[in-house]
């Protein structure tokens, strides 16, 4: 089991950033991935950046050059840092914890809105 707790969104104007964190807990060294999602209601569910145990990272085309993600081991933690925020960019964030074993486990947080305003 792990465990996610977001923190980081809120309200920027556009151009503006914001830096989005996920501290994990539980079985912290079985995960194989983390990322984030993001959600507007109604849509799916998409991936805006993940990194794996490599240190790979992956990034939705609409946030590369934009978007950062980070992880600091010491802390347990992933990082998302966001600039050049633009209003398509307001969404619920959630972050993602994957984990592969003989079958795939996705674990998520309970989501941080970042709104940007025009």
């Amino acid at each position: 089991q792990v465990q996610l707790v977001e923190s980081g969104g809120g309200l920027v104007q556009a151009g503006g950033s914001l830096r989005l964190s996920c501290a994990a807990s539980g079985s912290i060294s079985s995960i194989n991935a983390m990322g984030w999602y993001r959600q507007a209601p109604g849509k799916q569910r998409e991936l805006v950046a993940v990194m794996d145990s490599g240190d790979t990272t992956n990034y939705a085309d609409s946030v590369k050059g934009r978007f950062t993600i980070s992880r600091d081991n010491d802390k347990n933690t992933v990082y998302l840092q966001m600039n050049s925020l633009k209003p398509e960019d307001t969404d619920v964030y959630l972050c993602n914890a994957r984990i592969v074993a003989r079958l795939r486990y996705d674990y998520w947080g309970q989501g941080t809105r970042v709104t940007v305003s025009s």
